[in-house]
């Protein structure tokens, strides 16, 4: 008796959108499924719109030459509505999907699913139901910021439930959002950035399914909330001499601060940061963030006060590597804007968190962060490019973060729950193996 035919592996596409807090996941996920030996391809929109993007691609190619690159041309709109190169570049790529058809049809082997960046939801569903084959959206945000994102075009069509005497925001499901955790921008259904979020939000129901960045016991009661409602599953810089410097300092002994590759602060509101570093009287590791894009980011470091903080603080500007800092044993605090991408980098070490949210879905990270018992949030500071936090408030927490022991217990408690979940035989392996198995049964 002859043995049973094994089937092919499934040959995934791989489509995120722009920024490195949208790269950086599809990414890791490239590299779980090519481990599990699958065929994976990557989909990027030329040209990318930071340096660190483009760099990223390539070192991850260089060290996956298995992985398949496929590139596509990025039509800009002729009559742009914004100057902000990640919002032009959501919408190029958007605009742009549709090209992808020809380049995917033509594979060999046949592509079995596309996983796409929620940002491109809406224009990859199509092009995914005319080669015959599953979209699985990758929503790069919080579990709750999910859920808003679903029901954003419903609250967006009643005016009145972003009502200015309101002070909550009601979304099925799940407990109230603060109406200041939801970005302005949001609340106005013709800016650009919101419309594509709109639209995108349509095509949730569209897809085979939804995989997110979190795991049951960080976000507890929206999970359960949101799979009674519909089946959605979890799923350099070059020197390094920073990692060089944390090996010299001592246990839980660094505040690391950074704000994302998006975040640019304005130069008074560096100085108070700066100046809270200083007050603490901690070791610091900070990367200084002074344009949007990095390609525009020519100006020189302005931290005088290094000369007087020489020898326990470092300031960096460019990518680095935030996961090997975040498993370094010297660092013990975050001073961050929470970034979907950066909590959940800091849950897996179970490092505790100061949130200080900038735009977009950080507001509502930081309250899951609270909740968690991952982190602190100082919610009078507002949205950090509204206005100046002083340094000596900055300072102050800074020193909470470091020394609130009940605290550092909550954070390590997350930490292990994290391992838990992505260990061998944890949920994210057993999700992830569901849809592979899925995908398997379809060739």
């Amino acid at each position: 008796m002859s043995n049973p035919t094994v089937p092919p592996p499934p040959h995934i596409a791989l489509l995120p959108s722009a920024g490195m807090g949208h790269l950086t996941p599809f990414l890791r996920i490239a590299d779980m499924l090519s481990s599990r030996n699958c065929i994976v391809s990557l989909i990027t929109a030329r040209p990318s719109v930071s340096a660190a993007e483009s760099a990223h691609i390539s070192f991850f190619l260089s060290q996956h030459p298995k992985v398949n690159h496929v590139e596509f041309q990025a039509i800009f709109s002729p009559d742009p509505t914004t100057d902000d190169p990640f919002f032009l570049q959501f919408e190029a790529t958007t605009r742009s999907v549709h090209l992808l058809y020809p380049l995917l049809a033509a594979s060999s082997p046949p592509v079995s699913a596309i996983f796409s960046d929620f940002v491109v939801a809406s224009t990859i569903t199509p092009v995914a139901a005319d080669l015959g084959v599953p979209n699985y959206i990758i929503f790069t945000g919080s579990c709750r910021f999910s859920c808003l994102m679903a029901y954003l075009p419903t609250l967006l069509s009643n005016p009145s439930c972003f009502a200015t005497d309101l002070k909550e925001v009601n979304v099925p499901g799940i407990a109230p959002l603060p109406i200041g955790s939801i970005p302005p921008s949001y609340k106005n259904p013709n800016h650009l950035f919101t419309s594509l979020l709109i639209t995108n939000s349509r095509a949730f129901s569209k897809s085979k399914g939804i995989l997110m960045n979190t795991f049951e016991d960080f976000e507890p009661d929206t999970l359960a909330a949101i799979n009674n409602t519909f089946e959605a599953k979890k799923e350099q810089d070059e020197d390094g001499n920073y990692l060089s410097w944390l090996d010299s300092q001592p246990a839980q002994s660094v505040v690391y601060v950074s704000f994302g590759s998006r975040t640019a602060m304005s130069n008074e509101q560096i100085k108070e940061l700066a100046n809270g570093l200083e007050r603490s009287g901690y070791r610091f590791l900070w990367v200084l963030k002074t344009s949007k894009v990095d390609k525009d980011d020519k100006e020189d470091l302005k931290v005088p006060f290094l000369d007087r903080t020489k020898g326990r603080g470092v300031v960096m500007k460019g990518w680095v590597s935030q996961q090997d800092i975040l498993e370094h044993a010297a660092v013990g605090g975050f001073v961050n804007h929470c970034g979907w991408n950066s909590v959940m980098e800091a849950a897996r070490k179970g490092v505790p968190v100061l949130a200080w949210p900038q735009h977009g879905d950080q507001s509502v990270n930081a309250e899951v962060v609270e909740t968690a018992g991952l982190g602190i949030w100082e919610r009078s500071w507002g949205w950090g490019l509204g206005g100046v936090v002083c340094g000596e408030a900055i300072g102050r927490k800074i020193v909470e973060l470091m020394e609130d022991k009940k605290l550092r217990g909550l954070a390590r408690k997350v930490g292990e729950d994290a391992k838990k979940a992505t260990a061998i035989g944890g949920k994210s392996e057993k999700v992830l193996n569901e849809v592979l198995e899925y995908l398997m049964q379809k060739n």
